[in-house]
C-alpha cells in the first residue's frame, strides 16, 4: 500500500489494522478520506480569505486558514469515524442526526466566504454603490444639523428686510400722494403747491426719515445675519469636504453587497443557493455514504473487535465487583464476630469482678458499716 493511499485512509479514521483483512472495504475508505482531506483544504481557502479580507494581511490569513482548516479536518475526520454502521437503518440515522446537523453548519460557515470570492467582482461594484449612499447618508444628516442654523440666519435677515420693505412702502406712496397733490392727478384734483401739498410732503419727509433711521438700524442687523449665515454654510461645506471616505469592504459589509445582490438578480440568487447546497452536499457525502451502505466486511470486524474488547472489561469488572463484594462481607462478617466475642469477655470479666465483691463481703459482713460508723463518730 503506497503512502498516498495510507493517508487518505488515516484522514478516513479507519482502523488499517482490521481494514487490512478486508480490503474490499478498501476503495470505499480511500474516498471517504479523500472527501474529508478536500473539505479542510476548501475550509483552509476560506478561512484564509476571509481573515485576509479583514486585517489584509498574508501571514495572519495563511496562519488562521492553515488553523482552521486542520480543525475542521480533524473534526470531520472525527465525525466519519464516531459513525458505526449496526445494519438496522433508522437506528443508525438517529445516531447520524446530529453529525448531520454539525456537518450542515460547517459547510454554511466554509461556504460564505467562498461565495464572497466567487462573487468578488459583482460585490466590489455593489459595494461602491454602498458606499456612495452610506456617504450620502453622512452628508445628509451633517446638512440637516446646519441647515436648520442657516434657515433661522435667513428667516432672521427676510424679517429684518420685510420691515424695511414696509417703511420704503410708506415712504413711496406718501412721496406718490403728494406728487399727485401737486400735478393735480390725484388728492383735491387742483394743480398747485399749497398747504394740502405742503402737507402731505411732510408727512413723505417724515417717511424718509423713518426708513433713513430704520436702514441705519436694520442694514448692519440684515448684513450680520446673511455673513453669519454664509459662515455657517462654510462651515458646512467645509465639514463635508473634510467627511472620511473610508474603505468600504469588510466582511460584513460584503455579506450585506451579496445579500442585496441576492435581491436584485435571481441568477446571483439561485447561483448562491446552488453553492452553498454543493458545500452541504461535500461536507454531508461521507456520513451518507456511511449511512446507506449496508454493513461491509469491516463493520462486522470492527464489531467483532469491540465486543471482544467490552466483553473483555465487563468480565474484568465483573471480577473486580465480585472481589470487592466479597471483601467487604468478609470484613463485615469477621467485625461483626470480633464485636460479639469482645462483648463476651467483657460480660466474663465484669462478672468475676462483682463475684469476688460479693465474697469479700461475705467474708467480713461488718466491713461495709464501717464507713457510716467512722461518719456518725
Amino acid at each position: 500500500m503506497n503512502k498516498v493511499k495510507r493517508f487518505l485512509l488515516l484522514c478516513s479514521g479507519v482502523d488499517q489494522r482490521i481494514l487490512v483483512q478486508c480490503p474490499s472495504d478498501e476503495n470505499k475508505y480511500i474516498g471517504i478520506g479523500g472527501t474529508v482531506l478536500f473539505t479542510g483544504i476548501l475550509a483552509f481557502f476560506s478561512a484564509g480569505y476571509a481573515i485576509y479580507t479583514v486585517f489584509d494581511s498574508y501571514f495572519f490569513a495563511i496562519a488562521f486558514g492553515l488553523a482552521w482548516g486542520l480543525m475542521i479536518f480533524n473534526l470531520d475526520r472525527y465525525i466519519v469515524s464516531s459513525m458505526k454502521s449496526r445494519g438496522a437503518f433508522w437506528r443508525d440515522f438517529v445516531v447520524a442526526f446530529p453529525r448531520l446537523i454539525l456537518a450542515v453548519l460547517l459547510a454554511l460557515v466554509i461556504s460564505k466566504p467562498l461565495e464572497l470570492k466567487i462573487f468578488q467582482k459583482e460585490i466590489d461594484a455593489e459595494l461602491i454603490t454602498m458606499e456612495q449612499e452610506v456617504y450620502k447618508t453622512q452628508e445628509t444628516k451633517l446638512k440637516s444639523r446646519f441647515q436648520e442654523q442657516i434657515e433661522g440666519y435667513q428667516k432672521e435677515a427676510a424679517a429684518l428686510q420685510s420691515e424695511l420693505d414696509v417703511l420704503a412702502a410708506k415712504r413711496d406712496t406718501l412721496n406718490l400722494m403728494a406728487i399727485q397733490e401737486a400735478d393735480g392727478t390725484g388728492g383735491s384734483g387742483h394743480k398747485n403747491l399749497g398747504p394740502i401739498y405742503r402737507i402731505k410732503k411732510a408727512k413723505a419727509d417724515e417717511a424718509q426719515a423713518e426708513l433713513d433711521a430704520g436702514q441705519q438700524r436694520i442694514l448692519p442687523l440684515i448684513v450680520e445675519k446673511q455673513q453669519a449665515a454664509r459662515q455657517t454654510d462654510s462651515l458646512m461645506q467645509a465639514e463635508i469636504v473634510s467627511l472620511e471616505r473610508k474603505a468600504y469592504g469588510g466582511m460584513a459589509a460584503r455579506m450585506e453587497a451579496l445579500d442585496r445582490l441576492g435581491k436584485g438578480s435571481e441568477a446571483i440568487f439561485f447561483a448562491n443557493i446552488f453553492i452553498i447546497l454543493l458545500f452541504i452536499a461535500i461536507e454531508t457525502s461521507p456520513i451518507f455514504v456511511k449511512l446507506i451502505s449496508p454493513r461491509s466486511p469491516y463493520d462486522f470486524l470492527l464489531h467483532q473487535h469491540e465486543h471482544v474488547f467490552e466483553m473483555d472489561n465487563l468480565e474484568k469488572v465483573t471480577l473486580l465487583r465480585n472481589a470487592t463484594q466479597n471483601k467487604v462481607e468478609f470484613d463485615t462478617a469477621t467485625g461483626v464476630y470480633r464485636t460479639r466475642k469482645e462483648i463476651e469477655v467483657e460480660k466474663e470479666l465484669t462478672d468475676a469482678y462483682l463475684e469476688r465483691k460479693k465474697e469479700a463481703i461475705k467474708s467480713s459482713p461488718l466491713e461495709w458499716l464501717l464507713p457510716f460508723i467512722k461518719g456518725k463518730v
